[in-house]
C-alpha cells in the first residue's frame, strides 16, 4: 500500500502533470481567471483522467495480448472522447451554470494532452492496474491543484495594479506556474517513482 501512496503523492507533487511536464496548459491558462470555475474544471479533469486511465489499462492489456498494441493510441483517444462527452452531457443536465462557464474549454478536455499523457505514462512505466488508478487520480488531483492555486493567485492579483502590462494574461500565468512548480521541486526528496 505504501507504494500506491507514493505513486499518488508523486503524481500530485513531484511529477505534477501541469507543473512538471507542462501539459494541459490551454485550459489551465484560460479557466484560471476565476477560482470557482477553476475548481469545477479541476474536478472535471480529475474525473476524466481517472476514468480514462482506469479504462485504458485493461484495454491496453487486451490489445497487447492480442498483438494489436499499435492501435492503442487510437483507442485511448476514443475512450477520452467518450468520457468527455458523457461528462459534458451530465454537466449540461445537472450543473448548467458550470457547463456554460466552461464554454469551449470543456470539450477541449478531449484534446487536452494531459489526459492522453496519463494513459501513455501508464504504458511507458508499466504500471499495474492499481498503480494506474492511483497515478491517474493523483495526476488529476495535481492538475486540479495547479489550476486552483493559479486561479487563487490570479484573483488576488486582479485586486492589484502591480502586474506589468507585458505580463498580463497568459504571461503572468506562466510566471505563477513556474514559481509554484519550483516549490513542488522541494518534495523531490520525499516522494518519487
Amino acid at each position: 500500500m505504501g507504494g500506491l501512496i507514493n505513486v499518488f503523492l508523486a503524481s500530485v507533487l513531484t511529477h505534477n502533470i501541469a507543473l512538471t511536464y507542462i501539459l494541459g496548459m490551454c485550459p489551465l491558462i484560460a479557466i484560471s481567471k476565476n477560482l470557482k470555475t477553476a475548481k469545477g474544471m479541476g474536478i472535471s479533469v480529475i474525473a476524466v483522467i481517472t476514468i480514462t486511465g482506469t479504462i485504458n489499462w485493461p484495454v491496453y492489456r487486451f490489445l497487447k495480448n492480442n498483438g494489436a498494441e499499435t492501435i492503442s493510441l487510437l483507442v485511448f483517444i476514443i475512450t477520452i472522447a467518450a468520457t468527455v462527452q458523457l461528462l459534458e452531457m451530465l454537466l449540461d443536465k445537472f450543473l448548467p451554470a458550470l457547463y456554460n462557464a466552461f464554454g469551449i474549454f470543456l470539450p477541449l478536455i478531449t484534446v487536452n494532452c494531459a489526459v492522453l499523457a496519463v494513459s501513455l505514462f501508464m504504458v511507458n512505466r508499466t504500471f499495474s492496474f492499481l498503480e494506474t488508478v492511483f497515478f491517474s487520480f493523483g495526476s488529476g488531483v495535481g492538475w486540479a491543484l495547479a489550476i486552483t492555486l493559479i486561479a487563487a493567485i490570479r484573483e488576488k492579483m486582479a485586486l492589484s495594479s502591480k502586474v506589468p502590462s507585458g505580463l498580463e494574461g497568459a504571461g503572468i500565468v506562466m510566471v505563477i506556474a513556474g514559481i509554484i512548480s519550483l516549490s513542488f521541486i522541494g518534495f523531490g526528496g520525499i516522494v518519487n517513482f
